[in-house]
């Protein structure tokens, strides 16, 4: 059936990234474009500072007036066409000139005017969507706007969920001042005393994706739901898990240009690429040692306080650990110290680098992820597309995706945990250790992980199997 899609997001891959959300976006539109019966195009803010580079590339559309409750706004249009894919860009420059992209008070009025922009710019571009595709509460409301504003248009519905945690609520006392429809909208929105944009696009899509089937039945439950499990379970029917893909030619080391030594699956230049970061970082340079990295937000999610438990414990084994991050102060503080009490073992590098990341994926043996809840996690496919077995807690998309070793049938890609305990990672992290330490349990586990395959070409065939479905139900 042929349609056209249109995603709706805040950030996307190479304009502006945060986080794995843009990945998603940069790569998702582009797989579904290779399908002969979709064509996407992708609606994004213009965030001007880190928009710089691609001014001259922008073509001017048009500029609109809008208002958010009583302030009376405007913002231009701009298309660009990216990798086949046309790329929409809303400026304006009271809410996105900021330095940085999130983490402002207003954040969600600045998101209420995005929406609202959106839902006014649909009826001007010339591309027609059969179905507004939008991605994590930052376009919530787009689900509500398109309902409220619209009600016999063609538009149909899908509001993906990429994080249940962060929801964008601001007061309900404020509705009045930031929104211009009526009152009786508010139920779709309202949740605990706030208008949460997370809820109104749930409440409001046709149909609603997550990024993992494992995490669509989690967030249907009390622990895992945020506060939204009983929405989600009463719409549990129009719930679908599809797995996140990667984009395969960016994340490849046989080509990828931030490597010291590019390869396929030829261990010994894995090896020379440990060398090479082991020297880089002033570790003890031993091409057999086994490595664990661990390339993370330092968040709470993440899992990091069992490994605060544990690392010390752990580096008395003949072992290096590589981190990289950055977030919240007492992890940061702890790691920091953790790499200074094993100053032989153990570096800690707080921030971020893309070049850091890619040489640390190429060195190591092993990608260390104990998260608490994880939706979908993309940097354990990374990890499986340069040669390195995850080790993981067995919750969301990490389920999904890494199968445990089992040493015995020799089956798998990897090693997991259940139990949110700190000596359970422990054990799993020493008997990876004593995996790595035989040889044919080793090398049958590796040629296991060689067969990995995350691209996008089966993630994107379920998304046109759900598009055609909304489209058949709603007989357009």
């Amino acid at each position: 059936m042929e349609k056209k899609i249109l995603f709706v997001a805040s950030e996307c891959t190479p304009f502006v990234k945060t986080g794995g959300l843009a990945d998603v976006i940069g790569s998702l539109p582009q797989s579904l474009n290779q399908l002969p019966t979709i064509e996407t195009s992708v609606i994004l803010p213009y965030y001007e500072p880190v928009m710089k580079p691609w001014m001259n590339k922008l073509e001017e559309l048009f500029t609109i007036p809008i208002e958010v409750g009583w302030r009376k706004h405007s913002f231009t249009l701009y298309q660009l066409v990216h990798k086949n894919v046309r790329y929409y860009f809303i400026k304006n420059h009271y809410y996105f000139s900021r330095d940085e992209i999130y983490g402002y008070e207003d954040d969600g009025e600045r998101f209420i005017f995005f929406s609202q922009a959106v839902s006014e710019a649909l009826t001007w571009i010339d591309f027609k969507p059969d179905i507004v595709h939008a991605h994590d509460w930052q376009t919530g409301l787009v689900m509500a706007f398109l309902k409220i504003l619209y009600p016999k248009s063609d538009y149909n519905t899908v509001f993906t969920i990429h994080n249940l945690k962060y929801q964008g609520a601001v007061l309900k006392k404020d509705f009045p001042d930031l929104f211009q429809i009526s009152r009786e909208h508010i139920g779709g929105m309202e949740w605990n005393g706030h208008i949460n944009c997370m809820k109104a696009g749930i409440f409001h899509a046709d149909k609603i994706t997550t990024v993992s089937p494992t995490y669509a039945e989690e967030i249907k439950t009390a622990y895992f739901g945020e506060g939204l499990a009983p929405l989600l379970k009463g719409r549990q029917r129009d719930l679908y898990g599809i797995l996140n893909g990667i984009d395969i030619n960016e994340y490849n080391p046989a080509k990828d240009p931030f490597l010291y030594r590019n390869y396929t699956n030829e261990r010994e230049r894995k090896k020379e690429n440990k060398i090479f970061l082991q020297k880089k970082l002033g570790l003890p340079e031993n091409g057999n040692v086994p490595m664990y990295i661990l390339i993370s937000r330092l968040v709470e999610q993440k899992g990091l306080h069992l490994l605060q438990a544990i690392i010390d414990e752990f580096l008395q084994e003949d072992v290096q650990f590589v981190l990289l991050g950055t977030g919240d102060y007492l992890f940061e503080d702890f790691f920091y110290h953790a790499a200074e009490r094993n100053k032989d073992k153990m570096v800690c590098f707080l921030g971020f680098e893309e070049k850091l990341a890619r040489e640390m994926y190429a060195a190591s043996d092993f990608f260390v992820m104990p998260s608490k809840f994880e939706p979908c996690g993309l940097t354990q496919m990374i990890a499986l597309h340069y040669k390195v077995v995850p080790i993981v807690r067995e919750t969301g998309g990490l389920q999904d995706s890494v199968l445990p070793f089992n040493e015995y049938t020799l089956e798998g890609t990897g090693f997991s945990f259940a139990n949110y305990n700190a000596h359970d990672l422990l054990h799993v992290l020493r008997y990876s250790l004593s995996v790595y330490e035989d040889e044919h349990k080793w090398n049958s586990l590796l040629r296991n992980v060689e067969t990995c395959d995350f691209s996008w070409e089966a993630s994107a065939k379920k998304y046109d199997a759900l598009y055609d479905e909304i489209m058949i139900s709603e007989g357009t």
